[in-house]
């Protein structure tokens, strides 16, 4: 009964946002803040770049709220947004030229390079646990972005395969055959690495 009251008052709140209100998109925001945020992290794979893209979301949807007709559920047309400012991001990065991660610092007669400090905990910090997640995401993270999209929204955000299908504008059936897809690559690229798996 809690959910049904929890969905009438988030259509009460949408249908305030639509008419304008700014505290109602507020409270609309710190309802779904973290999913957002944790959905682009599990997109992107890298903070920054998380938070830009959970900025960008929340704009698309703070611009195209009045569009929202409730034909699926909210939760379901923020994901789609999420994800397609995700792939449209991927699209622009891949037609950029990518910079070295080195700059060279010219002194008087020689260059030095700069080190790029790597934010992440050392080897020996790291638990084998976080270690096995952090080999996960970068696996997931060298799959095609269609693939990563899918496997992210099952595996890590819990959406059935028709939200999925609502999500990526796809038919179930091509939901379910480019999830398994995705599975096989993915299984293929962990493969050299079940040593670490324990299995």
């Amino acid at each position: 009964m809690r959910a049904s009251v929890d969905l009438e008052q988030e259509r009460l709140l949408i249908q305030r946002c639509q008419k304008g209100e700014r505290d109602a998109f507020d409270i609309l925001f710190k309802q779904y803040e973290k999913r957002v945020y944790n959905l682009s992290y599990r997109l992107s794979g890298n903070y920054d770049e998380a938070n830009d893209i959970s900025v960008d979301a929340f704009l698309r949807v703070y611009q195209a709220i009045k569009l929202f007709r409730g034909d699926a559920n909210f939760s379901t047309w923020l994901y789609r947004i999420v994800t397609n400012v995700y792939l449209d991001r991927r699209k622009r990065q891949r037609n950029k030229q990518h910079l070295s991660l080195e700059e060279y610092i010219e002194l008087e007669e020689n260059s030095v390079a700069r080190q790029v400090e790597d934010p992440n905990p050392g080897p020996a910090m790291v638990m084998e646990s976080v270690e096995r997640g952090e080999l996960l995401q970068k696996a997931i993270g060298e799959l095609p972005d269609y693939q990563r999209a899918m496997i992210v929204l099952y595996h890590k955000e819990g959406l059935a395969y028709e939200e999925i299908a609502e999500v990526m504008s796809l038919p179930i059936g091509t939901v379910k055959s480019r999830l398994n897809r995705a599975r096989l690559v993915l299984r293929e690229k962990l493969e050299p690495l079940k040593e670490l798996f324990g299995n």
